[in-house]
């Protein structure tokens, strides 16, 4: 399996950004996706989550409201459309692939076993 982000880049608070993250394999609809973002010198921390069939979403507190996950299955595609920006959205941000087909502990970073290479978004003030 391979995980391919992209859409990140440099944007003024308040701004938006669409991140997408390309999957390889016949297996993608079977797991549950999620956004994870990090910062230099922090831990990569959870962001979004989406369970099999898109039904249902996670997301972290701060959030909500300003983020949405979606996922099509047919592209083997996870979204994460990003409004309202602001500097402290500032991170690289990675796209995983859930261990297992639960959505029980989506906002865990071990229970994911694929990852993509980040993608950077950087919020200017």
């Amino acid at each position: 399996v391979q995980l391919q982000a992209s859409g990140g880049g440099l944007v003024q608070a308040g701004g938006s950004l669409r991140l997408s993250c390309a999957a390889s394999g016949r297996t993608f609809s079977s797991y549950p996706m999620g956004w994870f973002r990090q910062d230099p010198g922090k831990e990569r921390e959870f962001v979004a989550g989406i369970s099999r069939s898109g039904d249902r979403t996670y997301y972290a507190d701060s959030v909500k409201g300003r983020f949405t996950i979606s996922r099509d299955n047919a592209k083997n595609t996870v979204y994460l459309q990003m409004n309202n920006l602001k500097p402290g959205d500032t991170a690289v941000y990675y796209c995983g692939r859930k261990a297992n087909r639960y959505n029980s502990d989506i906002d865990y970073i071990r229970q994911y076993d694929y990852w993509g290479q980040g993608t950077l978004v950087t919020v200017s003030s």
